[in-house]
């Protein structure tokens, strides 16, 4: 299918979604957004995770043969340090636990641990089928693989610790796609569409969209799809990017009501430390899902 028709049938999709839960409660909410700075980004760059930590930005490329871990100057768009994937590999999602940065593959079913500061590699893990997206939260790594499902896993061996399926109201929503974890919720990245989920870590619950439609200027014919998610802790500043974007934005969300955050530990601005367990809720689910993934994320 075409970019066209790919974003025809999410919109189709997440239509059905708002259609169907209005019949349970009120629509779910869709935030805009403000452009506070631009910063340049490399073009070549085939962004599959990105994340901002202590004053870094670190990114994840893919393509089978040039897949690599940056780390990137934010002010410039400088590329200080790479380290080149296996060629045969292709670059996925991105996240830093305790000071090991993780790194999925698309289909090589491995995700390589390196050295925060020397990119050194330290470790690395295996898992069953696709790997998208990556982020941690609450003492979890979160993963997507392509379908509606998130899984959450241990950091210290990636075992699956349990598995939610995010809806908007009743309907699923599939290829999520690039991940963060921020202030208690999940963003994620919908495949092939200008879309944030905010999801509830709990239940999978979609509690608003983030709508970036017309972020990147029509004219900038090499750009593919908006992906790239990552957030400055210490001064709240939410970034986005997408593959082959040559500009990473800082954004600010308008028009966004209040959202219920999930413990008191937000309140102190503990944004990773957070207390309630991740357990309850929705059943877990100890087996990877099998639902159908979507090609190339």
């Amino acid at each position: 299918m075409n970019r066209a028709g790919h974003w025809l049938s999410a919109v189709l999709a997440i239509t059905a979604g708002v259609i169907a839960s209005t019949s349970e409660a009120q629509t779910t909410p869709v935030c805009g957004y403000t452009v506070v700075h631009s910063y340049s980004h490399d073009e070549g760059a085939y962004t599959q995770g990105l994340l901002f930590r202590d004053g870094t930005l670190y990114e994840s490329t893919g393509i089978t043969g040039s897949s690599s871990l940056r780390r990137v100057d934010l002010e410039t768009g400088t590329v200080l340090q790479t380290h080149l994937l296996p060629a045969d590999v292709f670059g996925e999602g991105l996240t830093l636990f305790d000071d090991r940065l993780i790194q999925l593959t698309w289909t090589s079913e491995i995700a390589f641990v390196y050295d925060r500061a020397s990119f050194e590699l330290v470790d690395q893990f295996t898992y069953t089928g696709s790997g998208w997206g990556l982020t941690d939260g609450a003492h979890r790594l979160i993963m997507s693989n392509g379908t509606s499902y998130l899984t959450f896993r241990d950091p210290q061996d990636f075992d699956t610790i349990r598995q939610i399926q995010v809806r908007d109201g009743l309907n699923p929503i599939s290829s999520l796609n690039e991940l963060e974890f921020i202030h208690g919720e999940i963003l994620a990245n919908v495949y092939q569409t200008d879309l944030i989920a905010r999801i509830r870590p709990d239940s999978g619950q979609v509690i608003a969209w983030i709508d970036l439609t017309g972020l990147l200027p029509p004219e900038r014919q090499r750009a593919e799809v908006l992906n790239g998610i990552a957030f400055d802790e210490a001064t709240g500043r939410l970034f986005v990017t997408g593959k082959f974007w040559p500009t990473l934005f800082e954004i600010e969300l308008v028009d966004c009501p209040p959202l219920p955050l999930f413990s008191d530990d937000f309140a102190s601005g503990n944004t990773r430390g957070w207390s309630w367990s991740l357990e309850a809720g929705m059943p877990a689910r100890t087996t990877e899902s099998t639902e159908t993934v979507a090609s190339s994320p």
